[in-house]
């Protein structure tokens, strides 16, 4: 597994090259590929798929998910810039891996998964691989976790329609919003709340991700 891990640690490294263009990102940061080197994805992928653990392509793991592909795990990692200090809200806890990882790069992570089943078996998993500062909940990621906002990064691992209002509400002056954002077509976007309390957008490029599930209101405005 170690061989393949480097493979697919030279394949993202090689991504980043040809995606900088459009990220403004050509080197991936060091904490992040750290943290990347430091989790067995085999762990996070289901028993017969583990051959294909560290192929760069996400994988099925059930109730209709997936494990994102790993470039785009370190991406959305990289594009959060978190301190150690960090707090941070995960929507969409999965299978785990995108948890693990943020577990190595800030304090404390807060994670949510509307699966139920999916929600309660990744817990046992964090807790196995000795991820002690990873708090999970089952629920509607669209709403974040008010109580334990404001959150200096929060990425969303599924598709929303459009950018949820109390994720943005939740953010920390410098903080940022990781989402895929779109139904036909999807986007990564980058999110700032500026130290100044405005809000900034930043289009990463395109992407595609399972859908952000539950009943959400549109924003307001929205005819």
């Amino acid at each position: 597994m170690q061989a393949r891990m480097r493979r697919m640690l030279q394949t993202i490294e090689e991504e980043y090259g040809y995606t900088a263009r459009l990220t403004g990102r050509g080197r991936l940061d060091p904490r992040v590929f750290d943290a990347m080197a430091a989790v067995p994805r085999e762990a996070f992928v289901p028993e017969e798929l583990r051959d294909a653990a560290y192929d760069d392509r996400p994988l099925p793991i059930g109730h209709g998910q997936t494990i994102s592909q790993p470039y785009i795990v370190a991406l959305m990692s990289d594009l959060l810039e978190l301190k150690p200090e960090a707090r941070v809200l995960e929507v969409g806890t999965g299978s785990g891996y995108q948890t693990a990882v943020l577990a190595r790069l800030a304090a404390q992570v807060f994670t949510i998964e509307t699966v139920a089943a999916l929600g309660a078996s990744t817990a046992e998993r964090l807790r196995s691989l000795g991820c002690r500062n990873v708090t999970t909940r089952v629920g509607d990621g669209y709403y974040g976790w008010p109580e334990a906002a404001p959150f200096d990064g929060i990425i969303v691992t599924a598709a929303a329609a459009h950018v949820p209002p109390p994720l943005i509400a939740q953010l920390r002056p410098g903080g940022r919003l990781v989402i895929p954002v779109g139904v036909w077509q999807q986007a990564l976007l980058l999110i700032t709340r500026e130290p100044d309390q405005r809000v900034t957008t930043r289009e990463i490029l395109p992407v595609v991700f399972v859908p952000l599930t539950g009943d959400h209101p549109p924003p307001e405005g929205t005819p």
